[in-house]
Parts: structure tokens; sequence; C-alpha cells
């Protein structure tokens, strides 16, 4: 396989789970399968080092919770799990699922302007994702201050990726905090 230019994160190793070597992944994407479809993933400790490559024997999502635990080759006591803790999994970036109409990847949405009027300029740029049961962007504004603010359509009606922007309807006092 021909090495990628770029890289996505789907998900972080938080944990193991039992004696055998299963690990918990808190995911970064919409797509179960990329944590319960065997094949080849990608774990990286850090931005700056190469990815290596695993492959996924099998995962299921905890009932209840968006963790997944996941079973990778080679992973078979606890400790090696617990060896994995805080590294980012992997796929690569020409890896996404086809999408409907009107849908994205949340991925996309990091370095997008954000605006308050369609034509209006940009008061700050989308920095981070932050899947915590509801999907938080993190915005670093034009002030230098960070905030952040739930991607659910009433506060984010509009987002015009060709373009590079979000439109951001916030409730009152929602940028000041």
């Amino acid at each position: 396989m021909p090495v990628p230019e770029a890289w996505l994160t789907v998900g972080r190793v938080v944990g193991a789970q039992g004696l055998k070597g299963d690990v918990k992944i808190n995911p970064s994407s919409d797509f179960p399968e990329r944590f319960t479809r065997p094949g080849p993933r990608w774990l990286r400790s850090s931005r700056e080092d190469e990815p290596l490559p695993i492959e996924l024997i099998r995962g299921r999502q905890l009932p209840g919770r968006s963790v997944f635990v996941v079973h990778l080759k080679g992973i078979d006591d606890r400790s090696a799990a617990e060896a994995l803790i805080g590294r980012d999994l992997l796929v690569p970036s020409d890896d996404r699922p086809t999408l409907e109409e009107g849908e994205f990847h949340l991925l996309d949405l990091i370095g997008l302007e954000t605006r308050l009027h369609r034509d209006g300029p940009a008061i700050g740029t989308v920095t981070d994702l932050i899947s915590a049961g509801n999907d938080l962007l993190e915005i670093k504004l034009s002030t230098g201050r960070h905030v952040l603010v739930p991607f659910v359509e009433a506060i984010v009606p509009e987002v015009v990726l060709n373009e590079g922007w979000l439109l951001l309807t916030p409730p009152p006092g929602l940028l000041d905090l």
C-alpha cells in the first residue's frame, strides 16, 4: 500500500478492557465501522511520529456509551493494551465513507473560518472538534480566546466547505464565556 500523504485520526486509545488485550477507543468519527470492521489501521503516539500499521481483528460498541472495545492483532494481554493508551487510531485520508447530499465529514470542519453573517468577516477559526456525547467545536476567536460551541443546527445552521467557512448563530453570551 502506498504511504498516504495525510492521515485521519478516527479515535484514541483511552484504556485497557479485560485481561486479553482489548483496548477502549474514544471515537472521533461518526462511522462505527471504523471500529467494528476488521482490517488495517495505524497507531501513532504524536503527530510527529510515523504511524505504525496494526490489524483490527474485531470490535464492538459498549452499550449506552460512545466508547468502542477493539482487539488488535498482536495485542494479547493487559500490559500490551495499557502500553497503547494515549495513541491515536488512524486511517489513510482517502479512506472516507461516501456521504449523502448536505452531509460532510466532521474532521473537515477543522480550519474553517467562523462568521456571524454570510457576507461578514471571519470572527475566528475552528481549531478542534471535541466528541463528548455531543460534538463541540473549539473556535479560536480573532481576539485570541478559545470558546466551545455546540455543533447543532440551531447554532451552526450553515457549513460551506467549498468556500471554507461556517455560519454561527450563537445565543447571547455564548461567545463571551
